[in-house]
């Protein structure tokens, strides 16, 4: 076996297959058309963005009964369909792309037209290999790979609004990366995507305990139609923008651990709308803004919290520093963080 490194633009390989120099094998591809339309429109946003995607791979052999070379799909077929069906303006792109929405293929400014068809695709060129030696290239590469973890397989099993809305934020909202909430690696596996899910299961149904279920069946509920998409998109970007301009003073200290940024957007949120049940347990009814009197306050009472936590200062805010050091995401520990949040954002502590 042999495999070489090579590079096609879309326009090379949209020729390859109008020619029949390029063919699909069924044999390795699941059929065509699985993706629904909202992955196929964050896909060609991605080339339209000029980011890359992972590579696709070939296999070319000699075909004994005619003497020519040919090349097939081995891996990508559902990529390449994809480009395919867009540049034959068979889908447009929706709402998870920032600069297209609305757009097909002809509707592209020719030079944007032209440089997606310049994109280059990555490729291995498989040779000198049969279908069983390639069926094992693939599971020695598998093999290699990480089992996913829960929140990777809820971005890989659905493709519908509660995953875009998420997607949406993240893309939109450099919070959680500008302050090192979560590091590199986490943000590669997807933590990200399940913080923001957490904050809108809270949003939805109050300060309760999170569990990979409740976050799979929120992803389910909502995968086909998520009416309050645009509200929670525009909340949740209100607050993370209140928190970067006037409550930076915290990046630096224990609130950009997960679960105390948490509780922090929780309370804001609660200050200006209103958690659901979350007045009955608190006693703390919305006010319709996030802070209460001088935002120095505010922050001063939040440092102060968070001084507590950091020292495991038990003195002055007992029930809170062991609601920080237990329990991250249960129910009980996080009503009371985020009541004593709400009070120092309200400067009741």
């Amino acid at each position: 076996m042999k495999v070489d490194e090579s590079k096609y633009s879309i326009a090379n390989i949209r020729d390859m297959l109008s020619r029949g120099d390029l063919t699909v094998n069924k044999s390795y591809q699941r059929a065509a058309g699985l993706w629904p339309t909202p992955s196929r429109s964050y896909f060609i946003d991605t080339i339209l963005e000029g980011y890359p995607f992972p590579k696709v791979y070939f296999h070319e052999y000699l075909d004994r009964k005619s003497k020519r070379v040919r090349t097939e799909i081995v891996d990508g077929q559902q990529r390449i369909t994809t480009i395919l069906d867009f540049l034959d303006g068979k889908f447009g792109l929706g709402k998870n792309s920032n600069r297209f929405a609305g757009h097909h293929f002809a509707d592209l400014a020719e030079d944007v037209q032209d440089q997606f068809l310049f994109y280059v695709i990555s490729c291995d060129v498989i040779r000198d290999a049969g279908q069983a030696e390639i069926l094992q290239m693939f599971r020695r590469m598998n093999s290699y790979t990480l089992p996913l973890n829960s929140a990777e397989k809820r971005h890989s099993e659905f493709f519908g609004e509660f995953k875009d809305m998420v997607t949406r934020v993240l893309d939109s909202m450099t919070l959680l990366t500008d302050w090192n909430v979560f590091t590199t690696r986490q943000v590669v596996r997807m933590a990200d995507a399940a913080f923001i899910a957490d904050l809108v299961l809270a949003f939805e149904c109050g300060v309760i305990s999170t569990s990979d279920k409740k976050l799979h069946s929120l992803y389910k509920t909502y995968d086909a139609d998520f009416s309050k998409s645009a509200e929670y998109e525009l909340v949740l970007r209100e607050i993370f923008e209140f928190i970067a301009e006037y409550l930076s003073v915290v990046q630096d200290s224990y609130f950009t651990k997960p679960f105390a940024l948490h509780a922090l957007i929780c309370a804001l949120y609660h200050n200006m709308y209103g958690l659901p049940n979350f007045e009955e347990v608190s006693g703390l009814e919305p006010i319709g803004v996030f802070v209460v009197g001088p935002i120095e306050t505010a922050c001063n009472n939040l440092l102060r919290l968070s001084s507590a936590h950091e020292g495991k200062d038990l003195a002055e805010f007992p029930a809170y520093v062991e609601a920080m050091s237990e329990g991250a995401n249960r129910e009980r520990q996080r009503l009371v963080r985020v009541e004593y949040i709400c009070k120092a954002l309200r400067g009741e502590l």
